[in-house]
């Protein structure tokens, strides 16, 4: 496990009233619309961490990817994220249930970018976050280019990552409930548990210190990111990359949207029975994570009527604290910042929606959930090459596939 949380233990209500303090600027701090580009043969690489924007940037990336040669611009993957190669290199294991990468994966996508030469290239994971040790950033940097190797970090305040966090948890089988997560992360030292990850990836100064330890800090970007400008995240990269604006456009992924409090609710409920009777992670895996949980976020899309994950304020607080204290390092360690540094210690306005109202699950909401296990249950069971994905199989089709498997089960006995 990791022990990779390195808050100070000082209690959080004694730096809430750094929410209120406008984060340090230092003279390198940029609030240009359109910085400069990097040198051409850079190769950027961007480290996330996780919830900051991360997958609609690696979704434009990937659709521009045959045009941006035109410009000079790589993008070595072959597919919109490389998280397998990238989960090899930080040593870390998939996702619950799922295949441990190898370090095959990881020398496979060096090729990759070998293979740019000496174009200006761009990789994105927010798996990069969860390096584990300075050894390892250096063995990922020295692969990936050397001295050519440029860091971008891109952030948001720790308030709008927690619930968004929360939720990814339990689709990964976190069986805690919010407001107990949320104590554990801000308030019981050494805040490690049940999730070590968390502040390896979101305690941002020193996720930036590793790094600038590594590259120093004229190769590190900071880019805090403003979600009023909802496509401001790509027009930095565009100027950073020497492309033409507007060349980078979103890509819808439903796959990747937040689940309500609802939704949220539900699975964290069905985790708790799953890991009650002892069921294998490779279940989970096929008809949880990917059969009733993808099906449902593909199929349904949240409307106002859904209650949001709400953050109570004491939370609210520390995390502004937390953020404030974390902007005012970071533009101290002479690195480049594009944004404002104190949006990371804003406190944000609740939704019109946050009054506690009672969570509750449309039945349509439901039935496509209990249709995706389904789903993949009659997938598993095809076992042919080439057999379709589960949304690629019509309703009938599925329904004739289980019923055909359930005959024969039954004539079995």
């Amino acid at each position: 496990m990791e022990t990779d949380c390195t808050r100070d233990d000082a209690p959080v209500n004694a730096r809430a009233e750094l929410a209120a303090m406008p984060a340090q600027r230092s003279p390198q701090t940029a609030q240009t619309a359109r910085p400069a580009p990097l040198p051409a043969g850079t190769r950027l690489l961007h480290i996330g961490p996780h919830k900051t924007g991360t997958t609609s940037i690696q979704g434009a990336l990937f659709g521009a990817k045959e045009t941006m040669p035109a410009y000079g611009v790589e993008f070595p993957a072959a597919s919109r994220h490389p998280m397998q190669a990238v989960l090899a290199a930080c040593s870390r294991g998939g996702m619950i249930g799922d295949t441990t990468p190898t370090e095959r994966h990881w020398q496979q996508f060096v090729e990759q970018v070998a293979a740019g030469g000496r174009k200006t290239s761009v990789i994105s994971s927010e798996f990069f976050a969860d390096a584990p040790d300075d050894a390892t950033i250096e063995r990922v940097v020295e692969q990936l280019g050397g001295a050519r190797v440029h860091v971008l970090v891109t952030l948001r305040p720790l308030a709008k990552i927690m619930p968004s966090q929360w939720q990814q948890y339990v689709q990964n089988g976190l069986r805690m409930g919010y407001e107990e997560w949320l104590e554990h992360m801000l308030r019981k030292a050494p805040y490690e548990k049940p999730n070590p990850s968390f502040w390896r990836r979101h305690r941002h100064d020193r996720l930036v210190e590793r790094w600038v330890r590594v590259v120093g800090a004229d190769r590190v970007t900071v880019v805090v990111v403003d979600d009023r400008d909802r496509e401001g995240l790509m027009r930095t990269f565009e100027a950073l990359l020497g492309l033409p604006d507007k060349l980078l456009q979103p890509v819808p992924d439903t796959a990747n949207r937040s689940l309500t409090l609802a939704e949220t609710e539900m699975l964290r409920n069905l985790n708790k029975e799953f890991r009650g009777n002892g069921l294998p992670d490779e279940l989970y895996s096929k008809l949880i994570r990917n059969g009733a949980v993808m099906h449902m976020k593909n199929a349904c899309s949240p409307t106002s009527r859904d209650v949001k994950i709400s953050t109570p304020g004491w939370a609210v607080e520390a995390a502004a604290g937390i953020g404030a204290e974390m902007a005012e390092r970071i533009t101290a360690m002479g690195v480049r910042v594009l944004g404002d540094p104190a949006l990371l210690s804003a406190v944000p306005k609740p939704a019109a929606s946050d009054g506690g109202e009672e969570p509750r699950m449309a039945p349509e909401v439901a039935a496509q959930a209990l249709y995706g296990a389904l789903a993949a249950v009659a997938e598993a069971g095809a076992g042919r090459p080439g057999a379709r994905g589960v949304h690629q199989t019509s309703s009938r089709e599925l329904v004739r596939v289980l019923g055909h498997r359930c005959l024969k089960r039954l004539r079995r006995h």
